[in-house]
């Protein structure tokens, strides 16, 4: 249910550009979705799909693209992804440090739209 108040964000801002730019349909949409989100994608296309009924976006499809989880070390400034899912301690490749910055990993970014 923590996907409905992200897809209503995302829906707001599609119908906003949509009016703007006087489109009669939106047929797809292209998000960047960082890592550390724990939204699931086919949730996130079922609350698009209930939320976007009867209007320019109905029956659009979500293309969801994966975004890395990206650090910077506070001690270098050198950038890195790392793998949340293996449970170790990030460590910079750089130079062994082991206090970081998230530089990205928790964005949802609408890329694209595609409309007629």
């Amino acid at each position: 249910m923590h996907e409905l108040p992200v897809i209503n964000s995302i829906l707001s801002v599609v119908l906003k550009h949509a009016e703007a730019n006087q489109v009669q349909k939106v047929v797809t949409i292209y998000l960047q979705v960082g890592a550390m989100s724990d939204l699931e994608d086919t949730w996130m296309q079922q609350y698009f799909d209930h939320l976007s009924k009867g209007g320019v976006a109905e029956g659009a499809k979500l293309v969801i693209e994966r975004m890395p989880v990206v650090m910077r070390c506070n001690s270098c400034g050198h950038s890195f992804e790392i793998n949340i899912k293996d449970g170790t301690k990030p460590v910079c490749p750089s130079c062994s440090g082991e206090k970081h910055s998230l530089v990205s990993g928790r964005e949802y970014i609408i890329k694209n739209m595609e409309v007629l």
